[in-house]
């Protein structure tokens, strides 16, 4: 594990530190540290800058309240750059958007579309269950309630051992349904899907020690 006295700070003393989301891995924004900040950053694990045009520190969101809880820092091959993986509270950027990357230079040849992520499907089933919207399939089943959405799990269960047997197209179809359905489940139980990354993160660790002990024994 590198320490703060192997990173490369530049003639400012300063180092880039872009922000990644830990749960979506979208880049959301970019500011400068120097050894101050970051220390402050390591302790508060709260990602603290130094601002170039005021010349001091800022702690994102003690204004706006949109604090960057740190997750993970990693340097790059040439230890001159930062990776800052957070947790965020709000928008990163200062116009409300939830990145600063968001005006295209080169826009994709293709038509451009808004990136799926499972985050930002879990977000729309969500907003399904706090907003329902007539013909919305997955406001009816939030309307029908707990018994209703555990039977279509049960449904779609089957349903992927059946496909899993037969073909692995449909195998893909029904294990993306069964997806669906088990998010739709999480957000009527107040379940995120970092509670599941985290409990996952948490089996692989046991695992990981068990290995290592049994390799020491």
């Amino acid at each position: 594990m590198l320490s703060i006295d192997d990173l490369k700070f530049d003639s400012n003393g300063l180092i880039p530190a872009i922000l990644v989301d830990d749960e979506t891995g979208n880049v959301l924004m970019m500011a400068y540290m120097n050894r101050e900040s970051l220390n402050i950053s390591v302790e508060k694990k709260l990602a603290c800058f130094w601002s170039r045009s005021r010349g001091e520190l800022w702690l994102k969101g003690e204004t706006s309240g949109s604090y960057m809880h740190i997750r993970e820092i990693v340097a790059d091959c040439d230890r001159d750059t930062l990776l800052v993986y957070v947790k965020p509270d709000g928008p990163a950027c200062h116009l409300g958007n939830e990145s600063c990357f968001a005006d295209d230079v080169m826009p994709r040849e293709q038509e451009k579309h808004e990136r799926f992520t499972l985050c930002g499907l879990m977000e729309l089933i969500k907003g399904r269950k706090d907003s329902p919207v007539e013909g919305s399939y997955t406001s009816y089943l939030f309307g029908k309630g707990l018994d209703k959405i555990l039977k279509k799990i049960g449904e779609e269960s089957t349903e992927v051992v059946i496909a899993a047997k037969n073909d692995r197209k449909e195998a893909v179809y029904e294990i993306s349904d069964l997806v669906y359905h088990l998010l739709v489940l999480m957000a009527e139980m107040n379940i995120d899907i970092r509670d599941i990354i985290l409990e996952l993160a948490s089996r692989h660790v046991i695992d990981k020690k068990v290995k290592q002990e049994k390799m020491t024994s």
